[in-house]
């Protein structure tokens, strides 16, 4: 059994609407666009904390999925509010953990566990210490 992250102060929550496209012939959210929704919440996280992912990119960190988990546990269907807790739950040397957790409108159904593990790598892909600017952007 897994146990839910305690998020750290600095998380954020991300809203969605579940689109026609994102679903399956019984109109239930697609397995695998919560990893979709994942990305989009980490990307609002970073903005969130006054960065985009571009500008992270610019100054040489490029942050590959290494690892990436779901449960699932309430169906979303279509044209549902969802709220995406996310937030940097781990710190490495050279990686960090992202996890997620996937919220009805008012937060009382939890619909989804996630976890998504990022290393840091330079442009040619060699593994890096993650850099103080970027610790620091998100502590």
């Amino acid at each position: 059994m897994t146990v839910a992250p305690q998020f750290p102060a600095s998380s954020s929550w991300y809203r969605h609407f579940v689109s026609y496209g994102e679903t399956d012939t019984m109109g239930v959210l697609y397995y695998a666009e919560y990893l979709h929704i994942f990305e989009r919440s980490r990307s609002f996280f970073i903005r969130e904390h006054g960065m985009s992912y571009a500008e992270v990119e610019q100054r040489g960190i490029i942050l590959p999925v290494r690892e990436a988990q779901c449960r699932y546990r309430v169906p979303v269907r279509f044209d549902d509010e969802i709220l995406v807790h996310v937030g940097i739950t781990q710190w490495r040397r050279a990686s960090m953990t992202f996890s997620y957790e996937v919220m009805n409108h008012d937060r009382t159904v939890l619909h989804a566990t996630g976890m998504t593990e990022h290393a840091a790598v330079d442009a040619t892909g060699k593994p890096v210490r993650v850099p103080g600017w970027l610790r620091e952007l998100f502590d």
